[in-house]
C-alpha cells in the first residue's frame, strides 16, 4: 500500500485545502487512477499508474458511503506516457479523463480494462482481449453534445468530481459544427437548463432540443429528429433516440460486426437492442432475414423507417426477453447491442435455449459485458474473439465486440 505525506493549508478564515503525494497504482473504473490514503482508496483524475503525484484531496459521500477522489496538481515522477493535454478546459471540465496520456497507451488501457473484467470471473480467465481498434481521428468526433445551461444562458458542463459549473466556449471532441453551433448559443439560451445538439457529419442536418424562441439565436431549433448517413444509407434519428457519437467509428463498427457474424446471405439474424436499427438495416443485404427488437416506440419508427425498401427486414416492437422467449424459430445469428447495464437474465436464458450458431455481442461496459460472458460461457456458448474498438479517444470509455459460438469448447 502506497504511502501519503500529508499537507494542510493553516489558514482559520477558511476551510483548509488538504493535499496529499500519493504512488498510482492502478486504473480504476471511472479513468481515474488508483492510490490509497490512510487505507482508503484514492480516485485520482488527472494520472496515469506508475506516477508519483502531489494531488488535492475531495471528501465527499455518495450513496450514504464516504468516498476520497484526488485531482492531480503537480506530477513528481511522471509516466512515459504522460503528454501535455490540449483542451485549456481538461480537468476543471472532467468530461475528458485521458487527454494527458498518448493514444497509443490510451488504447492500450482500454484493452486492460476489458481484460480486467474479463479475469473477474474463472469462467472466462483463458479469454484475452485483443489490441483495441483505434480511431483515425482522436479530436472532433462527437456528433452529440449535451449542455448544462445556467443563468444568463451560459452553456458549459458539470465537474463530476467538484460539481462545479465550467463555461465552454469550445470541446475539442466536438464536430466543429457543434463548436460553431456553441458559439451562436452562448450566452442566449437562458429560457432552458439543459440544452442538446446533435449533428449529421456525414448529411449536414442537425438537431437541437429544446425549441428555442429567442430571436437572438440564429439556428432553427426544436427538430423530431435529424438524419445522418453511415455506411452509404441514411438514418433518421428521433430526439429520444440512441445513436453512436463517433460516426466514422461506426462504420468500421458494422464492418466488424458484419465480418464476425460470417453471413452468407442465407441465415436468419436477429438484431436485438436494433435502436434505430444501424446493424440490422446495414446487415440485411447479407442475409436471407432480419428480425429486429427494439422496445422504445421513438426508436421503433425509426427503424421502420429506415429499412424502407428492405423486404426481408422484420420490426418487433418489445423488451427484448420478451420477445426472444416469445420467439419459436431458431436464428442463425444473433446480435446484441444493449444498453450499458447489459442484458437481462431473461434474455441471456431465451439466447442459450434457441443457441444460434453465431451471437455477436457489442457491449459499451466491460463489466457488464463480462457479467453476461459469464452466463453464456457456463451456459455452453464458446467465445472466439474478444475485440475492444475505440468509440470515444481521450475517455476511459471502450466499446467492445465479442463473437461467440454454439461449439462446446472455446476457441
Amino acid at each position: 500500500m502506497a504511502s501519503a505525506n500529508v499537507a494542510v493549508d493553516q489558514n482559520p478564515n477558511r476551510a483548509a485545502p488538504e493535499y496529499a503525494d500519493l504512488t498510482l497504482e492502478s486504473m480504476g473504473a471511472l479513468g481515474d487512477s488508483i492510490a490509497y490514503l490512510d487505507g482508503q482508496e484514492v480516485n485520482v483524475f488527472g494520472g496515469i499508474p506508475g506516477e508519483v503525484v502531489r494531488c488535492r484531496i475531495v471528501r465527499y459521500r455518495r450513496r450514504r458511503e464516504r468516498r476520497v477522489s484526488g485531482i492531480v496538481e503537480q506530477v513528481i515522477e511522471p509516466s512515459p506516457h504522460r503528454v501535455t493535454p490540449s483542451c485549456p478546459y481538461f480537468g476543471p471540465c472532467s468530461g475528458c479523463q485521458w487527454q494527458h496520456v498518448d493514444y497509443a497507451h490510451q488504447l492500450e488501457l482500454k484493452r486492460r480494462a476489458v481484460q480486467r473484467a474479463l479475469n473477474a470471473y474463472d469462467a472466462l480467465r483463458g479469454l484475452r482481449a485483443s489490441a483495441t481498434l483505434p480511431a483515425d481521428q482522436p479530436y472532433w468526433y462527437r456528433n452529440h453534445a449535451r449542455f448544462t445551461v445556467k443563468r444568463q444562458g451560459v452553456l458549459g458542463f458539470v465537474n463530476r468530481i467538484t460539481r462545479r459549473f465550467v463555461r465552454i466556449d469550445r470541446c475539442m471532441l466536438m464536430n466543429p459544427w457543434i463548436n460553431k453551433a456553441l458559439s451562436a448559443l452562448q450566452d442566449r439560451s437562458g429560457e432552458t437548463s439543459q440544452l442538446s445538439v446533435r449533428y449529421g457529419a456525414n448529411t449536414g442536418d442537425w438537431l437541437i432540443q429544446p425549441r428555442l424562441r429567442s430571436a437572438e439565436i440564429p439556428l432553427e431549433s426544436g427538430q423530431s429528429h435529424y438524419r445522418e448517413r453511415v455506411s452509404g444509407r441514411e438514418f433518421r434519428v428521433a430526439s429520444p433516440s440512441f445513436f453512436q457519437v463517433n460516426t466514422a467509428q461506426a462504420e468500421r463498427l458494422v464492418d466488424l460486426v458484419r465480418d464476425r457474424a460470417a453471413l452468407s446471405g442465407e441465415e436468419v439474424l436477429v438484431d436485438a437492442y436494433t435502436g434505430v436499427g444501424t446493424f440490422g438495416v446495414l446487415l440485411a443485404p447479407y442475409a436471407r432475414r432480419v428480425i429486429a427488437i427494439e422496445e422504445s416506440e421513438a426508436a421503433t419508427r425509426d427503424a421502420a423507417g429506415n429499412a424502407h425498401g428492405l423486404s426481408n427486414f422484420e420490426m418487433r416492437r418489445g423488451r427484448t426477453e420478451d420477445v426472444l422467449a416469445a420467439m419459436t424459430e431458431r436464428p442463425d445469428v444473433v446480435i446484441l447491442d444493449p444498453p450499458r447495464v447489459g442484458c437481462l437474465p431473461e434474455a441471456l436464458k431465451a439466447l442459450l435455449r434457441m443457441r444460434p450458431s453465431r451471437t455477436v455481442y457489442v457491449s459499451c461496459d466491460p463489466d457488464a459485458l463480462a457479467r453476461d460472458l459469464r452466463v453464456l460461457v457456463e451456459g455452453g456458448l464458446a467465445v472466439e474473439s474478444v475485440e475492444p474498438v475505440d468509440m470515444f479517444p481521450q475517455t476511459h470509455h471502450v466499446e467492445c465486440v465479442v463473437t461467440l459460438s454454439s461449439g462446446c469448447g472455446r476457441k
